[in-house]
């Protein structure tokens, strides 16, 4: 049976992969919130779409549906507006009977986890987050060599990721870090999630660079050395990618040799809202590591850091 879907920051770069995953699924988008109107690709989806440009309206929509029968109120909300709104519009979820479903990351601050799971647990609902890279084949064949190797084995870890992004990024909340995280959070925050689901939890970390367009540091965890480099400055793709004009570079080598995972990101939202309707997916204990990590970061890189050279890890 098809279940009412009802979504947040539908405005968002991030938005249309969850219209596409609940079309996908074979649900049905009802109500939509987002404060900037430029929303005409829900018309792309349906054509029936309650939609709302204040959040106050959206929430009292979404009351009044409550109240109804099963058929007519929202079983599910999506989450994709601003990181620190996640918390707030996760706990709206809860309190009108819908499970969640919000983007990365889950919260900015580990100590709210355990808040939200308690209301999860207090209103009989399931919070779920988008840990798409775990349902990436080339990521989940590697877990499952390394969960196969000898358990001594450390490996060594290069991650690389540069998305370029115009002045826009800086000056929107993308660049304001008690908004977005910073990078660590707001970029890096998937590849953090994924090399503890493979390697294991964070024995130790640092923050060797920072500035407002990049970031990089060292992690160790129970069986990997990472060293890591998030960028949004162009400027920092290697030649081959800046040769034929590609604006995203994205590494992750070991032990030298390159795990090839490039191809396949479009069609992974799909897959995990398959994993969310049959119960199996992702929550909050999943994102606690990465979260308390980016946390950690986040909090290295303000109160100083060693400014070493970021070049080398590229």
């Amino acid at each position: 049976m098809a279940k009412n879907f009802a979504i947040t920051g539908v405005a968002g770069y991030i938005a249309p992969r969850h219209l596409k995953a609940i079309r996908e699924t074979g649900n049905t988008l009802i109500a939509a919130c987002d404060p900037h109107d430029s929303v005409g690709l829900l018309d792309s989806f349906s054509y029936e779409v309650s939609y709302f440009k204040e959040f106050e309206r959206f929430d009292r929509h979404a009351e009044k549906l409550r109240r109804k029968s099963e058929a007519e109120r929202i079983q599910y909300v999506s989450i994709c507006s601003p990181n620190y709104l996640h918390d707030a519009h996760i706990r709206f979820a809860l309190r009108i009977g819908a499970h969640a479903i919000c983007e990365k990351p889950l919260v900015l601050n580990p100590w709210n986890l355990d808040a939200l799971a308690d209301l999860a647990q207090e209103y009989d609902r399931k919070i779920f987050t988008i840990l798409q890279l775990r349902v990436h084949p080339a990521l989940a064949k590697l877990r499952e060599s390394i969960l196969a190797s000898n358990i001594d084995s450390v490996y060594d870890i290069n991650l690389t990721y540069i998305t370029s992004r115009g002045k826009w990024y800086l000056a929107s909340w993308k660049g304001n870090p008690e908004q977005s995280g910073g990078l660590a959070t707001n970029i890096g925050i998937h590849f953090f999630d994924v090399l503890i689901w493979i390697f294991g939890e964070v024995v130790t970390s640092q923050v060797h660079y920072a500035d407002p367009a990049r970031v990089s540091g060292y992690l160790v965890l129970k069986r990997a050395r990472v060293k890591w480099f998030l960028s949004i400055d162009r400027n920092d793709l290697p030649d081959q990618a800046k040769a034929i004009s590609k604006s995203t570079f994205r590494s992750i080598t070991v032990n030298g040799q390159e795990i090839e995972f490039s191809e396949g990101f479009t069609d992974l939202h799909t897959t995990v809202y398959k994993t969310v309707l049959d119960g199996t997916a992702f929550g909050p204990k999943d994102a606690k590591p990465s979260v308390e990590l980016a946390h950690a970061i986040r909090t290295a890189a303000c109160v100083g850091i060693t400014r070493d050279s970021h070049a080398l890890l590229i």
